[in-house]
């Protein structure tokens, strides 16, 4: 089961157990991690979820789509190069990921 844990600003972590095939954002969603709204419900059109990924874990994730790289455009926080909607990021078996919650979502 893999575990995400949400870093808040301020430094407070949440750690999740979530679910293989679930989105970052639903498990989120579920748990109450405040920051992240998923407004759409992860249709990849309100940019609600932002997120910073941990850069080692970068690697476990295709490249954002065109239509998400557009979408984070739109955040209400700066874009960094490890920024992404967490309704894009699917949950892995042995895959832990460490997620920012930017400090304007909060």
């Amino acid at each position: 089961m893999p575990k995400v844990f949400y870093t808040q600003p301020g430094g407070a972590v949440k750690v999740i157990d979530g679910a293989v095939g679930d989105s970052v954002m639903s498990t989120a969603v579920k748990n109450c991690v405040t920051g992240i709204v998923g407004q759409c419900g992860g249709t990849l059109s309100c940019a609600t979820c932002h997120v910073y990924v941990d850069r080692a874990e970068l690697k476990y994730f295709p490249d954002p789509t065109e239509d998400e790289d557009d979408m984070l455009e739109c955040t209400a926080s700066d874009r960094a190069d490890n920024s992404r909607l967490s309704c894009q990021l699917t949950l892995a078996d042995g895959v832990d990921l460490h997620v920012t919650v930017p400090d304007e979502q909060v």
